[in-house]
């Protein structure tokens, strides 16, 4: 008997987009190729893959993955609020961290929002920071939208 719990397993964290993109590929599935693009794909629409055919739910998780990984290594802009916070929005229940690929994208922000007289600041930041420090400290479910037209 142990008495110091050294035996209990730790809590593992993860989350459902952590999952998704670490779900195994069938072994025959085709690779997809590398594009150097840089947030661009991030903002094209997607068709959702058709349910019948496992080789295009494959293909999506791997895009997918291609895409977070992407995000993840990308140095993205946030803006902050009058409090000096991060600029977040909620919808529908969800608290989102308001990113912009750039400052064109966030002079666009600006000017839809009627404030592109004043001054914005804002902060660099790496997407992974934003996916793994800044979005668990938000109350309750939250995450990171990317604004990314050019």
């Amino acid at each position: 008997m142990n008495d110091n719990g050294d035996d209990i397993p730790k809590p593992q964290w993860a989350s459902k987009l952590t999952e998704l993109a670490a779900a195994s590929v069938p072994s025959g599935a085709p690779a997809t190729e590398p594009v150097e693009e840089p947030l661009g794909p991030l903002a094209s629409a997607r068709t959702a893959p058709d349910a019948e055919s496992p080789d295009e739910g494959a293909r999506a998780r791997r895009e997918f993955a291609r895409l977070l990984g992407e995000f993840r290594r990308s140095a993205v802009l946030v803006p902050f609020d009058a409090q000096g916070s991060l600029w977040t929005a909620d919808f529908n229940g969800v608290r989102w961290i308001c990113a912009f690929s750039g400052e064109a994208a966030l002079a666009r922000f600006a000017v839809a929002r009627g404030e592109a007289g004043r001054e914005w600041t804002y902060r660099t930041i790496l997407g992974a920071r934003l996916l793994d420090v800044m979005a668990p400290r938000l109350p309750g479910p939250g995450g990171v939208a990317l604004e990314t037209q050019p």
